[in-house]
């Protein structure tokens, strides 16, 4: 082989190395933010300054799931551990980055698994998180956390209170809602659609499964007879029915 072909061969063995290095910087970058995300939910279940002052940027913007917005210094001044009695274990888990030169983006559902009085409940809560590289390291610039939404436990009601419920309802001339029972169960249909099966989460408070953010309020007069339905979506009265029969 002549020397001039051997560099030849040498410069593109190294060419395809090097259009390889970003992909392997990518990879690694990758797995550094998902540890570090991952330690943050950690050390939000225990209330760790420590590992919050190491990854949170100082001019963080940090959206609550309850909608309120938090700094670093609201962060580190709240943290602590939790009740005595209480613990909580947060699991990442659908976790996806995208990384962009000297920005990370992740999105990840957090698992939560709450014990208190020996007692276990569950939620989950999906986050999207912004990472800058920084001097010091990569950094957590923005998070933003919704809870899921999940339906509550049903109840079982006696026939004879579902079929007090049992009517038309209507707001305006434009809205009516049909209330019927079937076997043991009720459902509701809107302006002559498909009836849909409804629970009750407690008695006058019903739930259409998967659709967690709304409750159907039952109105009572004075004498307890069944007069209209309150339509409530995130805990905000919608539409009020009037029962017509």
């Amino acid at each position: 082989m002549s020397r001039w072909r051997c560099v030849v061969s040498k410069i593109t063995v190294l060419a395809l190395l090097a259009g390889c290095l970003p992909a392997f910087a990518a990879e690694d970058v990758a797995a550094l933010i998902k540890r570090q995300s991952q330690e943050f939910s950690d050390a939000s279940a225990i209330g760790n300054a420590a590992v919050f002052d190491r990854y949170l940027d100082d001019r963080v913007t940090f959206m609550n799931e309850d909608g309120s917005v938090s700094s670093k210094h609201d962060i580190l001044t709240s943290a602590g551990p939790p009740p005595k009695g209480m613990s909580n274990h947060l699991v990442q888990t659908d976790f996806n980055v995208e990384v962009y030169g000297t920005v990370a983006v992740t999105r990840f559902t957090d698992q939560s698994t709450v014990t208190m009085a020996g007692q276990v409940s569950h939620a989950n809560y999906r986050s999207t998180e912004v990472w800058l590289k920084e001097a010091a390291g990569w950094r957590m610039i923005s998070s933003q956390t919704i809870a899921v939404p999940q339906d509550p436990p049903a109840i079982a009601l006696p026939v004879a209170v579902l079929d007090e419920y049992v009517g038309t309802y209507k707001a305006g001339p434009d809205v009516t809602l049909v209330i019927s029972r079937q076997g043991n169960e009720l459902a509701d249909a809107l302006n002559g659609g498909k009836p849909r099966i409804m629970k009750a989460e407690a008695r006058d408070v019903l739930f259409t499964p998967g659709q967690p953010r709304l409750r159907k309020i039952v109105q009572r007069d004075a004498n307890g007879r069944v007069v209209g339905i309150i339509s409530r979506r995130d805990g905000h009265d919608a539409l009020v029915l009037k029962r017509t029969s």
